[in-house]
């Protein structure tokens, strides 16, 4: 009974979430690094705006500079590298017996998926998909895996931030 109590405990179910949400985002930039070219070439479609209707009224936002493309790629797989660190730190804290570091596996936690939010939300979703304008292109689309990040980080905030009962938690 104490084996089902903790394992079915909010702490376990959010200390799950946390090594897969750590796991994925870590193996989305080590894909990012080790396959460098594949996905910098989609940076530089989305910036390039070069598969979407290109109407006038929009086609002002393009980057065709590839260095600023560059750069903007770099960015994510430093943001990507940063929430994977955060995350595995707060699944750490989260795995440790006891509660004395649940405040600080909770902060961690709520960090890392606030990191991913930010990217997939407002960088994927805002910046590539409606301000480059991505959900045009048949080609150069990456708003379906975009929202399915969004999802996890946000399931993960909306858990991470529930009260959690102690007297259930050990």
């Amino acid at each position: 009974m104490r084996l089902l109590r903790s394992l079915g405990s909010l702490r376990a179910v959010i200390t799950a979430l946390v090594a897969i949400t750590a796991v994925q985002i870590g193996l989305i930039a080590f894909g990012n690094i080790t396959d460098y070219g594949t996905n910098a070439e989609f940076v530089q479609h989305v910036f390039a705006m070069d598969t979407t209707f290109q109407t006038n009224g929009t086609m002002w936002r393009a980057i065709t500079t590839p260095g600023l493309a560059q750069a903007g790629y770099l960015a994510v797989i430093v943001w990507e590298v940063l929430t994977a660190v955060v995350l595995v730190a707060a699944f750490v804290f989260w795995v440790r017996p006891g509660s004395q570091g649940i405040e600080t596996a909770r902060r961690l936690a709520s960090l890392g998926w606030l990191l991913e939010l930010l990217l997939f939300g407002g960088g994927f979703i805002t910046i590539g998909g409606e301000w480059f304008q991505m959900w045009q292109s048949d080609k150069w689309n990456g708003l379906q895996p975009a929202l399915q990040n969004l999802v996890i980080a946000g399931i993960g905030l909306v858990l991470v931030h529930l009260p959690m009962r102690e007297s259930a938690e050990r």
